[in-house]
């Protein structure tokens, strides 16, 4: 018998559609949208625009699902924050063959050993590449962004404003492959922290309140320093991680040196059973983004 791939690619978008996830088209063989007059990015879903149009038209009705895929073999994306999902994408490094850099996977295991968690138990797929994606349910209540290198080197996820290529489609590199075909975990809560907006501290249209906003530096410093220092066993990186985003935006504004914040938490880290490594290490990647992000001064973005 003929393996029809429009029929097996229908069959998967039917079949994400039934685990209550919105579905659109990608382009046959290929990851971006199929959609009319969208020129998108893979990794991001944006379109040139900067619109995600393919995630309002994204569905799970069966018979529009059917006619859209009658039209082509397309590949099928997965709307994630529609889905009520949190994907993590688990990469490859592409210098993987020259290089000891550990990948995705390796290095998401670490992060959930540090938590105190084994990986969690969820539905998750097989990419070409060898990488992988995991799928959480989100928390309701809470629009998650997409994340690229926030939780750490080749970890990145998808929510609103993104999408995953689904199981059973094809591209040049191979199949997308369901290994662990079972239901949905919730978002771990430590992974959830992680993945926090840091709140943006209250704007001000005058300069005058610049000492009053170094006083709050102050305060935030000492108060951050004793939620790391205090923190519980499973839930000790991400405090440490969420600190250091918090305070990162005063050291980009200048109300806060940044060694005066490594050395207080790194000892809050250390005084929580955290080794000196590991407080170094989540300190530096976590300071550097929330450098990064936070350039503009209040009042002036």
């Amino acid at each position: 018998m003929t393996h029809d791939p429009r029929s097996a690619l229908l069959r998967a978008a039917l079949d994400a559609a039934e685990r209550g996830w919105h579905v659109f088209p990608l382009r046959p063989g290929g990851k971006p949208p199929a959609l009319h007059g969208e020129k998108s990015c893979p990794h991001t879903g944006e379109c040139a625009a900067g619109h995600v149009k393919w995630e309002q038209r994204a569905t799970t009705d069966p018979d529009r699902i059917r006619a859209a895929w009658s039209r082509a073999p397309f590949n099928v994306g997965i709307a994630t924050g529609p889905s009520g999902l949190l994907v993590v994408d688990l990469d490859v490094p592409k210098d993987k063959g020259c290089s000891d850099a550990p990948d995705g996977a390796a290095t998401f295991g670490a992060l959930c050993e540090r938590a105190g968690h084994a990986v969690p138990d969820t539905y998750r797929t097989r990419t070409p590449s060898g990488g992988g994606h995991l799928y959480f349910t989100a928390p309701s209540g809470v629009r998650l962004a997409n994340a690229a290198g926030t939780v750490a080197d080749s970890v990145d996820t998808r929510a609103w404003g993104g999408y995953v290529v689904a199981a059973g489609s094809i591209t040049p590199a191979g199949r997308y492959e369901a290994l662990y075909d079972r239901l949905t975990a919730p978002l771990p809560e430590w992974l959830h922290a992680m993945l926090k907006p840091t709140p943006k501290a209250s704007q001000s249209p005058s300069e005058a309140l610049a000492g009053q906003s170094r006083r709050y530096a102050d305060v935030a410093l000492v108060n951050e320093t004793r939620n790391v220092a205090t923190a519980q066993h499973g839930g000790r990186e991400a405090a440490l991680f969420r600190a250091a985003r918090a305070l990162g935006r005063f050291v980009a504004w200048g109300d806060l040196p940044r060694h005066v914040v490594e050395q207080a938490l790194q000892e809050g880290g250390e005084a929580a059973g955290l080794s000196a490594s590991e407080c170094r290490s989540t300190l530096r990647s976590a300071l550097n983004w929330s450098i990064t992000h936070n350039q503009a001064r209040r009042g002036t973005a």
